[in-house]
């Protein structure tokens, strides 16, 4: 029988990270269709694409428990005529059930790993939902969730510096 050791002869002290998600859901879902409430002006339609991201995690009763919310906010307008074309709010979220991640790292972890496992469904609703809105569907590039989170703290850090007082 073989142990895994770490290079100096010590098995390793770290626990196996363990993920499942538990459910996954809709939490909102608009789609307002500008397009077809006003009517389309004739002229030519080059579609500018606004994607602004943002997440949010809680700590569930249960044990090991969490929820994240990804909500996603499109905005497309034609960019010849700066017109609204359509507006798209998506709330999804994941219950997920965590162990062995350390406690300075759970954060992270939840506004990055968690976020990258829903991504897959929130790409595959916003293209169903542009679709038959009577659009053509819009494939939501991948989101680099960890830059998401370092922009944040870093505006965080940012926003903390300047509401630092100033003793005189």
């Amino acid at each position: 029988m073989s142990e895994e050791t770490n290079g100096n002869g010590a098995a390793p002290a770290q626990p196996q990270v363990k993920m499942n998600i538990l459910a996954q859901f809709v939490r909102d879902l608009s789609f307002e269709n500008v397009v077809a409430q006003k009517g389309l002006q004739s002229g030519e339609v080059q579609p500018d694409m606004q994607v602004q991201v943002s997440l949010d995690a809680r700590k569930r009763a249960a044990d090991h428990q969490y929820d994240v919310i990804t909500k996603f906010k499109i905005t497309s307008t034609n960019k010849a005529t700066n017109s609204p074309l359509y507006l798209l709010e998506l709330d999804y979220g994941g219950i997920f059930h965590i162990e062995g991640v350390p406690e300075e790292q759970l954060h992270p972890f939840l506004l990055i790993e968690c976020p990258r496992q829903l991504f897959p469904f929130v790409r595959r609703i916003v293209s169903d939902v542009t679709r038959d809105g009577g659009f053509p569907p819009f494939n939501l590039d991948t989101v680099d969730f960890m830059a998401l989170y370092r922009a944040e703290l870093a505006r965080r850090a940012e926003a903390q510096k300047t509401e630092q007082p100033t003793l005189s």
